[in-house]
């Protein structure tokens, strides 16, 4: 019995030998952005997320090539459809014609719990979208209660903060009074039909803007004074959670506290052009590092204790071809490579290419060996 246990550890070893990793829990959801020209393939990222056993994934499109790779996996996808999509998607055949290209030929062996209709529609230099965004998202629900898909398949968008009008303190956080007509009937649908508010809120960019008056102890979750709500008395002892809490109280001004606010985006770069104040490496590092702890943690914020926060962090790798200042391009927890660009301890595993050859010599071997095991237990 021991050389039976002994080959088949053995066979195990050789034909899992591609996701052999160290696992590390941490909970959270990661960003899968591809605007590069040097990212590993699909397949490849797979394993690596699995090594760092991470379950939630973020798309920005509904790349076939990704939502294959994830088949039969534990990966619960978010895929986008993006701004370019919103005026035909008002239209039931369009939508259909999408969700059966886009959507049905990966359910059920790949998760796609999500659709986000459009990204940071209203903080687009086109208006002309605005009007577009429900709709779509109504259509698209509609063809998913058809389908019979939309218990398992929610609707939503995501929205940059700068659809607040106001944010300080977290108490008076309001939206913008020009977008109220968008977001109130908008409100109304996530809240007939369950699903989240996203949004993508960078403390980075505060700081950035401000460096002499907002303190980087504030927004890297470092000790610092924090700051008292002076409506709630509520202490926030960071940026992000004041952020969200925010949102909170601006929904609740237009008369919804039954929908929960997530965080689809939020990260910080590890390099910038000279006049990107906070753009490295150890900050970025204490930034994710530190927002990881409380992911873990399962802290909720001081308005929302009992629910514990919901991110994506931005993102999985730098992307070389993001165009924009420096920092858009360094916004990953990993070069393409597999090398981490800072150390947060993440376990992770990118595995080498292997061909299509060497898998099927490795495969072969390996019944080879399994054969001879059971030979000589036999």
């Amino acid at each position: 019995m021991a050389c039976c246990s002994v080959f088949r550890a053995l066979f195990l070893l050789l034909t899992l030998s591609d996701s052999f990793v160290q696992i590390f829990s941490i909970g959270m959801g990661i960003n899968y952005g591809q605007i590069a020209n040097n990212l590993p393939s699909p397949s490849r990222v797979a394993i690596l997320l699995g090594s760092l056993n991470i379950s939630r994934v973020k798309l920005y499109d509904a790349d076939p090539n990704v939502l294959l790779a994830f088949s039969n996996s534990n990966v619960d996808f978010i895929v986008g459809l993006g701004n370019e999509y919103l005026q035909s998607m008002a239209d039931p055949i369009k939508a259909q014609i999408w969700l059966e290209e886009h959507l049905l030929p990966h359910l059920p062996q790949t998760k796609i719990n999500c659709i986000l209709v459009g990204n940071e529609v209203f903080s687009s230099n086109d208006s002309q979208l605005f009007p577009y965004l429900l709709p779509a998202m109504q259509t698209v629900n509609r063809v998913l209660v058809n389908l019979e898909l939309d218990k398992q398949v929610t609707v939503t968008t995501a929205h940059s903060l700068t659809i607040l009008g106001n944010s300080y303190p977290p108490s008076a956080g309001t939206f913008r009074q020009d977008l109220a007509q968008y977001i109130q009937p908008l409100l109304k649908f996530h809240s007939e039909i369950n699903s989240p508010f996203l949004i993508n809120a960078y403390p980075y960019f505060a700081y950035k803007d401000n460096p002499d008056q907002v303190s980087l102890e504030y927004v890297l979750f470092q000790p610092n004074q924090g700051m008292i709500d002076p409506n709630t008395n509520l202490h926030y002892d960071n940026m992000l959670y004041a952020q969200i809490d925010a949102v909170y109280s601006a929904m609740k001004a237009m008369g919804h506290t039954d929908i929960e606010v997530k965080v689809s985006e939020t990260g910080w770069p590890s390099k910038g052009d000279a006049n990107e104040a906070g753009a490295t490496p150890q900050n970025a590092g204490l930034y994710n590092g530190n927002l990881l702890q409380r992911i873990a943690e399962r802290q909720g914020t001081p308005a929302k204790p009992s629910t514990p926060i919901d991110v994506h962090v931005f993102a999985l790798f730098n992307e070389n071809l993001k165009p924009g200042p420096a920092s858009e391009r360094n916004y990953g927890l990993y070069y393409p490579d597999g090398t981490p660009v800072y150390n947060i301890g993440l376990q992770g595993y990118l595995p080498v290419f292997i061909s299509a050859s060497d898998k099927n010599a490795l495969s072969i071997f390996s019944s080879l060996v399994f054969l001879i095991a059971c030979f000589i237990c036999a």
